[in-house]
């Protein structure tokens, strides 16, 4: 049985694979460790074999998770899940990044309740690029309309998209899909500064979202092993 470090080891491996594929240098993609539902320990082994960035879906398991190894203070925390508006404030005090940000409303929120004592909230748009009704997500031809909202929010940094393409065993489908997102984020990434990060792709599409411009992968099950 592979331990975290192997595990993690052999997804930054097939990550830097996927970006020479792509004729892209391995640093052009980051690696986002998904440590849903995984104990602290596991987040302490990987942190051991030299991850630094950990994405959390649900909010008080993050925040439990943020306070337990708040001494380790390299470590970037992502929220990758939905966000409920009474959840906002644990959100805007204990994360570096929030990648699920797909109304207004919720934008203005963790704008408002961003500690002054800590530095703008990195945020991306969660982009409903498949237009399913299970997933959170703005339209894609809603996304400058959101743009321009939080371009006057002060605490937040409009960093980027992110997406969850649904699970397709059509190999066309998925890459029309994936260049639609591409060409969505070069849209805006050539006019905004900042506007640096497309967040897609996870343990099973990995490649291919790479192939078509991810510039961050959210592996979770390959690292950490399947969830119970």
């Amino acid at each position: 049985m592979q331990t975290i470090a192997e595990r993690l080891k052999s997804a930054y491996e097939r990550k830097d694979q996927a970006a020479a594929s792509a004729l892209r240098p391995p640093n052009s993609v980051a690696l986002l460790a998904v440590s849903k539902t995984k104990p602290v320990s596991d987040i302490s082994q990987a942190y051991e074999a030299g991850q630094r960035l950990f994405g959390e879906n649900y909010v008080q398991e993050g925040v439990e998770k943020v306070q337990a190894l708040r001494s380790l203070t390299d470590i970037q925390w992502h929220m990758i899940g939905p966000i409920q508006s009474n959840k906002t404030r644990l959100v805007a005090e204990h994360f570096d990044w929030v990648q699920s940000v797909d109304r207004e409303k919720i934008a203005r929120r963790l704008n408002d309740q961003r500690p002054d004592t800590l530095a703008p909230l990195n945020v991306l748009i969660q982009v409903n690029i498949d237009d399913e009704a299970s997933k959170s997500g703005v339209s894609p031809s809603s996304v400058g309309e959101l743009i321009k909202a939080i371009g006057d929010m002060p605490k937040l940094v409009l960093r980027g998209l992110m997406a969850i393409p649904k699970v397709t065993s059509n190999t066309q489908e998925q890459a029309e899909t994936l260049s639609e997102l591409a060409q969505l984020f070069r849209t805006y990434h050539t006019n905004l500064s900042n506007f640096d990060t497309l967040s897609v792709g996870m343990s099973n599409d990995m490649e291919a979202a790479i192939a078509h411009g991810s510039t961050m992968v959210r592996i979770g099950s390959a690292i950490f092993g399947e969830r119970d």
